[in-house]
């Protein structure tokens, strides 16, 4: 009697009336539909205003064509290079013991704790014209600021943190009995990963890359202070809207936040169903 006395304590201090209940929920929702669903739909207002076609035209404008141009050649370099750094560093973190472990950790997750701004400063510092290496790099005609090297450091920069940061745990979770297994087998090192680490981590893998795919082609902050706003040249797609909105284009700056919106949209409905299917995988191997 006691114990269920207990457990009746307990369960009345955990657990909120329905009156609460309603009123979280409608909090949140009230809060979402400000935040989120009213703005999303202020951007599509904003770029169909003038029809349809003014849409279109302002998309297939030679200047925006080049933005968004340029937005996938940037993120289809340093997504690539996040994905190796991301698991080369999960691997050597999860799976060994070495000295500057703690060190490395700290250093992959530094980005989080610097302003984008600062990380394109630190690029001009070090490839500027007044740097060490600048005058350097200039005497071999190698050009990192204000094109498109520059960009993709800067994006790499302030991107490589997901990948990393989905398969850390995750592999530590995992443990190593799997590639022991394997090692005795007599598989080789290249064998262990492409067919037993590669195949367990694959999930999280695209969830990270999802993640990071998404932050690379909306990053503003670092961009910005290294691609120079060169127009038609350097100009990322947030660089654009700037441009575009700052000269009361409206309508051709909502028509490129729209891309980026869709692009919003689309990362939160496969992230959703990536956490699903992760959830998913890791019930069904904890069951196994």
């Amino acid at each position: 009697m006691a114990r269920d006395a207990d457990s009746l304590n307990v369960q009345s201090a955990t657990t909120e009336s329905p009156l609460a209940r309603r009123a979280l929920i409608g909090l949140t929702l009230v809060f979402l539909l400000l935040v989120l669903v009213l703005p999303l739909i202020a951007v599509f207002t904003e770029a169909l205003r003038k029809g349809v076609p003014a849409f279109f035209e302002a998309l297939g404008d030679a200047e925006t064509f080049s933005a968004i141009r340029l937005t996938l050649i940037v993120a289809g370099i340093a997504v690539p290079l996040n994905l190796v750094f991301g698991i080369a560093a999960s691997w050597a973190i999860a799976k060994f013991e070495f000295k500057g472990k703690a060190f490395l950790t700290t250093l992959i997750d530094l980005p989080f704790s610097v302003s984008p701004v600062i990380s394109g400063l630190v690029f001009v510092l070090l490839f500027g014209s007044h740097s060490v290496l600048g005058p350097i790099l200039k005497s071999y005609n190698i050009q990192i600021l204000f094109a498109v090297p520059g960009l993709v450091l800067a994006t790499v920069f302030v991107t490589f943190p997901f990948v990393a940061r989905e398969l850390i745990p995750l592999m530590q979770e995992q443990g190593t009995a799997d590639e022991e297994a394997a090692l005795s087998l007599g598989a080789s090192g290249w064998q262990t990963f492409l067919y037993v680490t590669l195949p367990n981590i694959k999930w999280g893998l695209l969830y990270g890359v999802l993640l990071c795919n998404a932050r690379a082609m909306g990053e503003f902050g670092a961009v910005s202070v290294v691609s120079g706003h060169i127009r038609g040249m350097t100009n990322t797609m947030p660089l654009q809207v700037e441009i575009l909105y700052n000269e009361y284009n409206f309508v051709a700056a909502f028509a490129v936040a729209t891309l980026l919106a869709l692009l919003a949209l689309v990362t939160l409905v496969l992230k959703t169903l990536l956490e699903l299917r992760f959830s998913d995988a890791i019930s069904s191997g904890r069951r196994h």
